[in-house]
This record gives C-alpha cells, sequence and structure tokens, in this order.
C-alpha cells in the first residue's frame, strides 16, 4: 500500500486535506476537503466562496483546474505500484457550465493499466451541487519507474 494512502486511512479526511495543503501549498487556496481516496478513485469537495470567484461571480476556472489536479494526482499515488513515481505534464480542461455553488471533483481511473509508465490521461469531472457537470480534466500524468 502507498504511503500516502496509508496515511490517508490513519488521519482521516480532515487531518489528511490539512497535510496534503501544508505539503502542496496551492491547493490550500480553494480550501478542498477529501471525500474519499483510494487506488482507482479520489474525491474533494470545494466550497463556494467569493475567494475564489471570477469576474461573473462563478468560480474562477483555474479554481477548477486546482481541484482537477488535486484529486487527479492524490488517486495516480495511490493507485501506481510503489516502484514508481509521476508527475503531471498537461492538462486538457472543458468548461461546460457556470460554477455557481459548492463542487465535488472526482477522479475515477478504474479503467487504467496502473502498471503501465509512460502518458496516462486520468479523467476528472466536477459537478455542482445538483450533480451537474461544470467543468471534465484529462490530467496527463507521466509515469515513470523510480530510479
Amino acid at each position: 500500500m502507498s504511503q500516502t494512502l496509508e496515511m490517508y486511512k490513519a488521519s482521516g479526511n480532515e487531518a489528511f486535506t490539512q497535510l496534503a495543503t501544508e505539503f502542496a501549498p496551492y491547493f490550500s487556496t480553494i480550501d478542498p476537503m477529501f471525500v474519499d481516496l483510494r487506488p482507482g478513485y479520489a474525491e474533494v469537495n470545494v466550497p463556494n466562496q467569493k475567494k475564489i470567484h471570477n469576474h461573473l461571480g462563478t468560480v474562477h476556472a483555474i479554481a477548477m483546474c486546482n481541484a482537477a489536479e488535486l484529486v487527479a494526482g492524490m488517486m495516480t499515488d495511490v493507485s501506481i505500484p510503489d516502484t514508481s513515481r509521476w508527475i503531471p505534464t498537461g492538462m486538457t480542461v472543458k468548461y461546460l457550465a457556470k460554477a455557481k455553488t459548492d463542487l465535488r471533483a472526482i477522479a475515477k481511473g478504474d479503467s487504467i493499466d496502473w502498471n503501465s509508465t509512460g502518458n496516462i490521461d486520468v479523467p476528472v469531472v466536477i459537478y455542482d451541487a445538483d450533480g451537474k457537470e461544470v467543468f471534465t480534466a484529462a490530467i496527463t500524468m507521466n509515469v515513470s519507474n523510480k530510479k
């Protein structure tokens, strides 16, 4: 089991979120809260707050990119073999609707071969409080063997 997954299971959602945002401080700008993390799945809630709004008063596109990279990265980390490492190398996004509520970012990787190396596209969907898709992303992760 990955060290990240062990830490998540031992600490719970709130403490793990605090640890993750201390390790990578930029993620704290969206005040995420982990809901679930396991191989092939990660979910984070992001509260709708003025500090992450754009000029339209809706959640800024880059705030959603931030949430997408967080769930994709954490899911990748707990899904790849302990002999592998990863780094994000790209992101393709689609803004589907104005995000006017709290958000739920979900990365699903159950169909990904986590034993492979090279570029792997991790799908992320962000939903509003009504369950409507407001954003999708494919986060390209370069997975390689540890040296």
